[in-house]
């Protein structure tokens, strides 16, 4: 399970400046992305095989370190990882095995090290695969990983998931119980979570539910620059709004700095790779003492 390779594509932004080795004991920035990458379908329009050229070529401009993706099917995820083979990634489908759509966690695979993952489904029976209960029909999940960074040594978690698009109670539970399973962690390692929330950052409850007495922070407020930063991140496939709506968030515990965090508004020739834009942060972790 892999992805990524060369370069080329109309965007509005910058590509990332892959950072030299650090030092023993030192950080290395990190460029994360998180991408709705609107599930595989053969009928236009926004077909997958018309998609998939446009969406290689966007994450080879921005070549991000670790992409945290959601919905995309088996097949679509093969059909990345191909295009992108300097990443392997992780994932379970929400369904079982590689039924339904997956919260993947694509990484680079020359720079970190994977040293234990799980899912769980964001409900009252998470340990019981797609299970939901309450009140939506999609069922929704977590994918996580603990990453060994081998250019610094230094260990992380990263977190996926996708919240209800339906049912606001449903959110809410959900990112209640985000909350308590990284609470239960007990751990002073940095952890990264991202995802597409279909809650708008700063006015949902879910948003406040995870930012409250800053047990996450949000790395787009915490940057130093914000680029595109009144496009909204879902775009429909239509030309995109600029209302300043988040529904897609990184957020992190342990984050020291982040430089910089960009919508990142890929297209060409009209033609949308997803019906989401990705959001990348350039973003530095704190070393445990």
């Amino acid at each position: 399970m892999r992805i990524l390779s060369a370069l080329a594509i109309l965007l509005v932004g910058l590509g990332n400046r892959f950072p030299a080795a650090a030092a023993d004991g030192a950080t290395a920035p990190l460029c994360v992305m998180t991408y709705n990458l609107r599930y595989a379908s053969d009928t236009p329009p926004n077909a997958w095989p018309d998609r998939r050229p446009i969406m290689k070529r966007c994450l080879e401009r921005y070549r991000p370190d670790l992409i945290g993706t959601q919905e995309g099917v088996y097949g679509q995820l093969k059909d990345l990882a191909a295009d992108l083979p300097e990443y392997d990634w992780i994932g379970l489908g929400r369904d079982g095995g590689s039924r339904g759509e997956f919260m993947a966690v694509f990484y680079r695979r020359d720079r970190f090290d994977p040293l234990e993952y799980d899912h769980f489904w964001l409900s009252d029976t998470p340990e019981v695969i797609g299970s939901a209960t309450w009140g939506h029909t999609n069922r929704r999940m977590v994918t996580w990983v603990r990453f060994n960074d081998r250019r610094t040594g230094q260990e992380f978690y990263f977190w996926n998931t996708h919240l209800d698009h339906a049912v606001q109670p449903a959110r809410e539970k959900a990112a209640a119980l985000i909350r308590q399973r990284v609470e239960a962690l007990k751990t002073r390692l940095p952890v990264l979570l991202v995802g597409d929330f279909n809650a708008e950052a700063g006015r949902n409850p879910a948003y406040h539910t995870l930012v409250a007495g800053g047990f996450f922070t949000d790395t787009w407020e915490q940057a130093k620059e914000r680029r595109n930063e009144r496009f909204n991140t879902f775009n429909g496939f239509r030309e995109p709004k600029q209302d300043g709506v988040r529904i897609d968030w990184i957020l992190g515990r342990g984050v020291t700095e982040v430089s910089a965090t960009e919508i990142v508004t890929c297209a060409e020739n009209g033609q949308f790779p997803s019906d989401h834009f990705p959001v990348v942060a350039w973003l530095t972790l704190a070393r445990p003492e």
